[in-house]
């Protein structure tokens, strides 16, 4: 069976959540207001979607519907955004939950 995209970004949110304090020390950090205009202004991504981790970190995809393609990054409680993972083909998916009972 092959993942779903959601299931996939929420794997790599809780694992990347986990290190975010680590990674705010790394090159691939910068204030979140730098990065987010980057993003738009060289991949022309807008934010997708949001969500809080542990200690306050906030996880945001961003996407081209244009070109397809994707950025997933975490901001930490300082204000500092590490990228954690970007591709191609990004899709929007609207998938309703299976019914109770049923095998997934």
């Amino acid at each position: 069976m092959k993942p779903t995209f959601p299931a996939l970004t929420a794997a790599c949110a809780v694992v990347t959540l986990a290190a975010a304090p680590a990674m705010a020390q790394g090159r691939n950090c910068a204030p979140r207001d730098m990065v987010v205009k980057r993003l738009a202004e060289k991949y022309g991504e807008s934010r997708q979607s949001i969500g809080m981790g542990q200690q306050g970190a906030v996880m945001e995809t961003f996407a081209s519907g244009e070109t397809g393609s994707w950025t997933i990054t975490v901001t930490t409680p300082n204000g500092m955004t590490c990228l954690v993972a970007s591709g191609q083909a990004y899709e929007t998916l609207a998938e309703a939950l299976p019914q109770s009972g049923d095998d997934a």
